[in-house]
């Protein structure tokens, strides 16, 4: 007698319930990491993206009780969460406002649903949500769990006062389990990085070992916000296409290309049709299965369109990179670039490269590598990442007159509408060749930079010994000449020859001997 199998359908809550690892929560220490990384995210998306410059608190708090739980507090200045959407954006797993063709730090539309669902599994306790809108007369706070078999919020509690203050964002409380002493260093340096690449935000960080790590702005510059765009012929898929072709109000082919893409105009789209032999005056949603297939590889094949426009992505900013890197590392020498944009699978790519060299910077065997995607710092899976290959493998750092251990650091940014991780973890970015390709030539033009100011500064050291060596002897030559000029050395000031001698020595040198006014301060220096 044969088995009969059973089959059912899973709620997506149900499957990230039971799958939680595959969102970064796999253990207490990289939950609670990510925990903090996706509500910062969500609250830097809901200020910076919208013009508003941030105020980021955030708060992690260990319960007094119980020894693994700890209670996460973000509070932001953003644009708010309209009310009616409050309960389904925090409690429905895949609701997002993400699902649209446009650069953002998050990816899946999973981030503070996780968050909420793991301090659900793990605690028992709901979550807690506190908006107000942007000129709202109302504050507006859920207490809200996940009914994981239907995937939607149940609400516990609703409370309204009135917003007497005109205040406007988010503060999200969840109390989840967690091992800050394992996580501690993550968390840190997860905040530390995000400064780095957000220096117009303030942001604060209090420990549950009663620390507080500030982060004021040092700049009131914001980059531009990232804006929606439509997909490009090069980066559509057949579910894609079906899907477009559903919601789209053309009536003929010619109107639906011409409308629906970027970089696609009448004339481009008419041109395009006759070389595939469509029907420019045919109904989009009278295509059979046969011909989506075709029209599908025809758009990805056809090499007319023109290329993905990048003016819809949000690049931090070779000046923004610089002073963030400045305010926070202390560096001595620092630069950055902003490469071209280039396309990968029909998306635009745009890679920024950060170098940052001595100061406050520790030496150490390898650079520091400060890895960013969307402006969310990297910091796990590191040398699986094609930015380590690039700075640990192509770039041979002896060329650029860096011997270590070297107290340098490298910034790689990757921002786009598509990045290519290895996995959910959002951790590492693949080997894409054109991809290695710009992060190698953005790494070599600041490497250039950095030996250039090496090279110079070597040059000033050698000026400077050169200065010292002629100036300690001034005070002897002077008492010689005074002896050589009269017979009575007494009757000359050797004061006056030395000024002389070290006015001459000035004129020689030049900006090369700052900070000694006199040749006695190189005397004094040697006794």
């Amino acid at each position: 007698m044969s088995a009969i199998e059973k089959f059912k359908a899973i709620s997506p809550a149900e499957f990230f319930y039971r799958n939680k690892e595959i969102a970064g929560f796999a253990n207490p220490v990289r939950a609670l990491y990510q925990s903090v990384r996706e509500l910062v995210e969500n609250a830097l998306d809901a200020t910076d993206a919208h013009g508003i410059l941030p105020n980021i608190e955030v708060s992690i708090e260990r319960d007094a009780y119980k020894p693994m739980v700890y209670r996460i507090t973000v509070k932001d200045n953003g644009i708010g969460i309209p009310e009616k959407y409050i309960a389904e954006a925090f409690g429905r797993v895949l609701f997002s406002s993400k699902y649209v063709l446009r650069q953002t730090r998050g990816l899946f539309g999973l981030g503070a649903k996780m968050v909420v669902l793991y301090g659900q599994i793990t605690v028992g306790e709901p979550a807690e949500i506190v908006s107000a809108t942007i000129g709202s007369k109302k504050v507006y706070s859920y207490r809200i769990s996940i009914d994981v078999k239907e995937n939607k919020p149940i609400i516990l509690q609703r409370s309204v006062w009135n917003n007497v203050s005109g205040w406007h964002g988010t503060i999200v409380k969840i109390a989840v389990e967690g091992d800050w002493g394992r996580a501690k260093q993550k968390i840190i340096d997860y905040i530390k990085r995000t400064a780095i690449v957000t220096p117009y935000a303030n942001i604060v960080l209090k420990t549950p070992d009663g620390e507080i790590y500030a982060y004021p702005r040092a700049v009131d510059k914001l980059p531009p916000p990232p804006r929606e765009t439509k997909p490009h012929p090069h980066g559509i898929d057949i579910e894609m296409l079906k899907a477009m072709i559903s919601e789209t109000k053309a009536q003929t082919l010619l109107d639906f290309i011409a409308d629906e893409f970027q970089g696609v105009g009448r004339v481009t789209s008419e041109r395009f049709l006759q070389n595939y032999g469509f029907d420019p005056m045919k109904n989009p949603k009278e295509l059979s299965k046969e011909e989506l297939e075709v029209l599908t590889k025809a758009l990805k094949e056809y090499n007319e369109f023109r290329k993905p426009r990048a003016e819809y992505l949000s690049p931090i900013g070779a000046d923004l990179i610089k002073i963030g890197l400045s305010s926070i590392l202390k560096p001595e020498f620092v630069d950055a670039i902003t490469m071209k944009p280039v396309v990968y699978e029909g998306h635009a790519i745009i890679i920024e490269v950060g170098i940052a060299y001595g100061g406050s910077i520790e030496p150490s065997e390898q650079p520091q590598l400060l890895r960013f995607a969307n402006k969310i710092p990297l910091l796990y899976d590191e040398k699986s990442d094609v930015s380590w290959k690039v700075i640990s493998e192509n770039i041979d750092w002896s060329y650029y007159e860096i011997t270590f251990p070297a107290p340098i650091a490298i910034l790689i940014h990757i921002c786009g509408t598509k990045i290519p991780y290895k996995g959910v973890g959002k951790e590492s970015i693949a080997e894409v060749p054109v991809i290695e390709h710009e992060i190698e030539e953005g790494v070599r033009d600041v490497a250039r930079s950095l030996k250039l100011y090496l090279a110079r500064k070597q040059r000033e050291e050698e000026y400077m010994r050169k200065a010292i060596t002629v100036i300690k002897y001034i005070p002897e030559v002077s008492s010689a000449l005074t002896v050589f000029l009269k017979s009575n050395p007494e009757s000359i000031d050797p004061k006056i020859i030395e000024d002389k001698l070290f006015d001459l020595v000035k004129k020689r040198f030049g900006d090369h001997i700052k900070g000694i006014s006199s040749p006695r301060d190189i005397v004094l220096s040697i006794e």
